[in-house]
């Protein structure tokens, strides 16, 4: 290929090109030749060769010792040479290269040229690429050019000033009065501009934002024009009158009336009427009628004006285009807090909306269709809801049982309804349920007394259906080993009666125990369930006594520690195997998603969900100094009990202890227990609370120089959060090591919490500090932050 081929036998060749290698080739060819040419002092080709080169840089090869002469062609005095000039300052410089700054001159004397096209290609690359010390140096004169009589010049000028502003805020103050005074020209563009413009003023100066709310009318007399204009093919689409104009100026007066009542009521009028009056068939006029909506929503607009935003908003849901409705849910999840009732007249729509192809729109409807919830509508929204569970996505069945389960608690309208929606869910979804779900439910069967009956049966027979839910199934054992003595009476008002033997209750607990499909914690609830019915049937305890020897071997250590302390209850203390075997007391709930045992004052440990074991004595708290009565501690005590904190391990509040007390004897169970004494709770400090989400700070000291600290993280917003993690650093002389948190998930309005321990080690007793980032993601959002911990609770100063 010859070098001084035309730009498009250039492209001919390159496009023809079999190979990248052959492309290559062609291009560092051609290449060769336009540096050789951009050598000669006489050049009549420069242009020519410039634009063969920017379309190599399109391409993606290096084009960058086009520059300079990018810079020389601006110099040049005819227009193609700077039309081609300008347009590779564009593409190949930018503010942070040093050849910018020699066409500042160049800028500057084109902007004063008498030809506005010259005038146009210098407004256009001052906007595109100029640092900021070229808009200082330039301001003055897009300035001028802003007060110039050329309405084509003025456009540009108006969009060059954009960029000024954003790039040097100080700079708006020398063009709001030349903005203002644009808004009473007539041609589209300018407005255009200058809308624009004041928009960016007022979004970056408050000050400059109170004046131009005086520009409210004028700028609502020009969008009525908009409006009631007949055609105009010069601004006509699809029959509206210049969408664009209208879009950007509805943005603006949003930004105007926002927090200000006067100018929200002298827009009101105006906004009713684009409602109205927009044609909402074509996506143009759905454009206009969406910003509308916004703007209506976000100002201090009138009761009826807004029920009239949330309507074209139900009306966006019906639309084919799923764009639409999914701009429309997430506008109305926005405004569902304070206009709960006008939303609520579109559930149908929004609950429709759930049986939609696109992933998205299912995700927002399911959101819309949880915050719709309430007292009056709780019955026909679970209904869809949980229809929607039963075929939803995998990937959306967490947050919809999640869901359910709130607005369960919040508005269940009985405590057998509550129950069975719930069991109807972990049927459904028990493998994507959070883990605090079984001891709530477990809670919640305890408390409801008169429901034992109901609840055990449904359950039994649940657990024959389908043993691969391990929530549910986890319940199941529970109740069956609570109450298995109602299961095999067979007597039940609020369900049909079914005769259960006492072989059929332990076949089923068997088979979970030997199902592949248990888990350890799903065959831990099967076994104290299976020793619980010990004291609850009479003809097969031998069977029971079998069942639980044999897992006395069993390579799972947590079931071994278990078989092997419920084998000992059988043996030497079988006549103490009723009393520590007797139902559980009622569970007290002092907040949602934690049970008893955290109320304040009390040395009590905090009870972790996940791992609520049945069948594990309660003990109370006692002096250490008084002989303690085993039996009393089970049957006669009226102090505070203390649940067991883990699963398995030892008996709850004892420790280990290889002496001998008074009452030793009685407390031997397991082998030289005695219970421990009572420790006082550490401090607790909130270090963190911002936008819904708290940080509560305890420490506990373990030696002279190791320290756990305890992270505990709550969510108090109507949102669940998601992705939750937090980050510690110490300073350099100081251990640290974060032990795995119990989960990184927080629902809405604090139904659980995540903790975080961290164990530090301070050798040198240097002065403790602690930084923590938080992390999470909130609606599609992630957020960040950090907070500095220079206090730790309870701690000697002297010691960290």
């Amino acid at each position: 290929m010859s070098p001084s081929v035309p730009l498009q036998e250039m492209i001919r060749a390159i496009r023809s090109a079999r190979t990248q290698c052959e492309e290559r080739g062609v291009i560092q060819r051609e290449c060769a030749a336009i540096r050789a040419q951009f050598r000669q002092s006489d050049n009549g080709g420069r242009s020519h060769n410039l634009a063969k080169l920017l379309y190599v840089h399109m391409l993606g090869y290096p084009a960058h010792f086009g520059q300079m002469e990018c810079v020389r062609m601006i110099a040049s005095p005819r227009y193609s040479e700077k039309r081609v000039g300008y347009l590779g300052a564009m593409m190949l410089l930018d503010e942070k290269q040093d050849a910018s700054l020699l066409i500042t001159n160049s800028i500057k004397n084109d902007l004063s040229h008498s030809n506005q096209y010259v005038q146009s290609l210098a407004l256009c690359t001052l906007a595109c690429m100029g640092s900021a010390e070229m808009c200082r140096d330039l301001a003055p004169e897009i300035d001028r050019l802003l007060r110039a009589s050329n309405s084509y010049i003025k456009k540009k000028a108006a969009l060059c000033a954009v960029h000024i502003v954003r790039k040097v805020n100080d700079l708006g103050e020398l063009f709001a009065p030349a903005a203002r005074a644009l808004l009473s020209e007539k041609n589209h563009g300018v407005l255009h501009g200058a809308v624009v413009l004041i928009t960016e003023l007022c979004e970056r100066n408050p000050e400059t934002l109170e004046r131009f709310r005086k520009t409210v009318p004028d700028l609502v007399q020009i969008m009525k024009g908009l409006v009631i204009s007949g055609y105009s093919p010069e601004h006509d689409v699809a029959g509206i009158s210049d969408p664009f104009l209208q879009v950007r100026i509805l943005r603006l007066l949003r930004i105007l009336g926002r927090h200000n009542e006067a100018a929200s009521d002298a827009m009101n009028d105006l906004l009713a009427q684009v409602a109205t009056n927009t044609d909402s068939t074509k996506t143009v006029g759905n454009a206009v009628l969406y910003e509308t909506v916004l703007t209506v929503l976000d100002i201090k607009s009138e009761s009826g004006l807004r029920v009239l935003a949330v309507n074209i908003l139900g009306r966006f849901l019906l639309n084919n285009d799923r764009n639409i409705r999914y701009i429309a849910m997430i506008s109305l999840q926005k405004i569902v807090g304070t206009d709960h009732n006008a939303v609520q007249r579109h559930r149908g729509t929004i609950v429709d909306c759930l049986k939609d192809q696109d992933a998205s729109v299912k995700r927002r409807a399911l959101d819309l269709s949880l915050a719709l919830v309430s007292a009056s509508n709780i019955r026909s929204m679970m209904k869809e809801l949980l229809l929607f569970l039963s075929s939803c996505p995998p990937e959306l069945r967490s947050q919809a049982a999640s869901g359910i389960f709130n607005a369960a608690e919040r508005y269940a309208p009985s405590q057998r309804w509550h129950i069975d929606t719930i069991l109807h869910v972990l049927t459904t979804a028990g493998g994507d349920v959070r883990d605090e779900t079984v001891p709530n439910l477990i809670q919640l069967i305890t408390n409801a007394s008169e429901l034992h009956c109901y609840t055990v049966h449904k359950l039994y027979r649940a657990l024959l259906s389908d043993i691969s839910q391990q929530s549910l199934v986890q319940v199941a054992c529970w109740c069956i080993g609570e109450y298995g003595d109602l299961l095999l009476r067979g007597e039940c008002q609020e369900t049909e009666p079914v005769q259960v033997t006492e072989d059929d209750v332990l076949d089923a607990l068997e088979t979970v125990l030997q199902s592949h499909m248990s888990s350890p914690a799903t065959r831990g609830f099967a076994l104290t369930a299976t020793m619980k019915l010990s004291t609850r049937i009479t003809d097969n305890v031998d069977r029971i006594r079998s069942i639980v020897s044999i897992y006395g071997s069993c390579i799972d250590v947590e079931l071994q520690q278990r078989a092997v302390e419920y084998n000992a209850l059988f043996k030497k203390y079988d006549h103490m195997r009723a009393a520590v075997l007797e139902r559980m007391p009622v569970i007290e709930k002092n907040s949602p998603g934690h049970m008893n045992g955290e109320s304040m004052g009390e040395a009590i440990k905090e009870i972790q969900p996940a791992k609520v074991k049945q069948g594990e004595p309660l003990l109370p708290l006692q002096p250490a100094n008084q002989v303690c009565d085993l039996l009393d501690l089970l049957g006669g005590s009226e102090e505070t009990l203390q649940p067991s904190p883990a699963v398995g391990g030892t008996a709850p509040g004892l420790s280990i202890n290889t002496g001998s007390s008074a009452g030793g004897d009685l407390l031997d169970l397991l082998g030289g227990l005695e219970p421990a004494p009572a420790v006082a709770p550490a401090p607790t400090v909130q270090v963190y609370d911002k936008d819904g989400v708290t940080l509560t700070l305890s420490c506990e000291k373990q030696s002279d120089s190791g320290l756990t600290v305890t992270l505990t993280a709550s969510n108090s917003t109507d949102s669940d959060i998601s992705s939750f993690t937090l980050q510690a650093a110490v300073p350099k002389s100081v251990q640290l090591h974060m032990k795995a948190p119990s989960g990184d998930f927080l629902p809405a309005r604090g139904a659980a919490k995540v903790t975080q321990t961290v164990a530090l080690n301070n050798p040198n007793k240097v002065n403790l500090k602690m930084r923590i980032r938080v992390s999470y993601t909130k609606q599609g959002s992630a957020f960040q932050d950090t907070v500095q911990i220079d206090t730790f609770p309870g701690l000697n100063a002297a010691g960290h």
